[in-house]
């Protein structure tokens, strides 16, 4: 019975000692970690002409020898490795961002590097926004009519003007000036001006004298970018009638 019990006991320290052993074990094989932690400012509000820093801050165990960050527009696969990542200290970065980077949602993606690879990663969502100093205008459905006219008739403009305020609308109130080019010149000249009405529509007209190409031009302001329209021919014929 004593070597029983002795056998009992030794087998129950040896058990306890074995698991002891599996918890050291497992502590020692904990796995690295990576966070990106913080992303500074989000969302990214970049002006024209300027250009925007953002941080990022990312946290990793110490058993990880290196953090690499990159960034790139979400749902897109053109990853932004050549933009300037400059690394700071404490695995912080900072990244800048200009008008001509895409605006919406983008990733970053945060990888724990060691012994040469990469062991772990972490993703992260933030949001650019492109603050133009003017609002985009354009003319649509810009018409010189009739296509073919006698000279010293009519000649009668039609277009819209929009502006993109969060989708195109029209834009009343502004001037929309019609310029000429008559066949054989390289030189515009202007021929009309009318003032667009409350749904942006405007209609002018001039009298033919030789046929050419006619567009419609609007200057823009300090709030709004200029635009033109596309060009429309009109064949002149005939001549002038004189009255006695």
């Amino acid at each position: 019975m004593r070597k029983i019990a002795l056998g009992i006991v030794s087998a129950l320290v040896g058990g306890t000692m074995l698991v002891s052993g599996g918890a050291a074990a497992s502590a020692q094989t904990k796995a690295p970690t990576v966070e990106i932690q913080d992303i500074s400012p989000n969302p990214v509000i970049v002006k024209a002409g300027s250009e925007t820093d953002v941080f990022f801050k990312v946290a990793a165990s110490s058993d990880v020898d290196k953090v690499e960050l990159s960034v790139e527009p979400d749902g897109q696969f053109r990853t932004m490795r050549a933009k300037d990542v400059k690394t700071l200290e404490n695995w912080r970065f900072s990244i800048p961002f200009t008008e001509n980077d895409p605006a919406g949602k983008w990733k970053a993606t945060a990888q724990g590097i060691k012994d040469g690879k990469v062991v772990v990663s972490d993703t992260a969502r933030f949001w650019v926004e492109i603050k133009k100093d003017k609002a985009d205008t354009r003319i649509t459905r810009f018409s010189a009519d009739p296509s073919k006219v006698r000279k010293g008739k009519s000649i009668w403009f039609s277009g819209r003007l929009q502006v993109d305020d969060h989708g195109w609308e029209g834009l009343s109130g502004q001037t929309v000036k019609v310029y000429y080019r008559a066949n054989g010149s390289s030189g515009w000249k202007w021929v009309a001006s009318t003032k667009t009405k409350w749904s942006g529509k405007f209609v002018t007209k001039t009298r033919a004298y030789k046929s050419g190409t006619f567009k419609a031009v609007y200057s823009g302001n300090w709030k709004l970018e200029g635009s033109e329209s596309r060009t429309d021919y009109v064949r002149v014929y005939g001549s002038w009638w004189h009255h006695r």
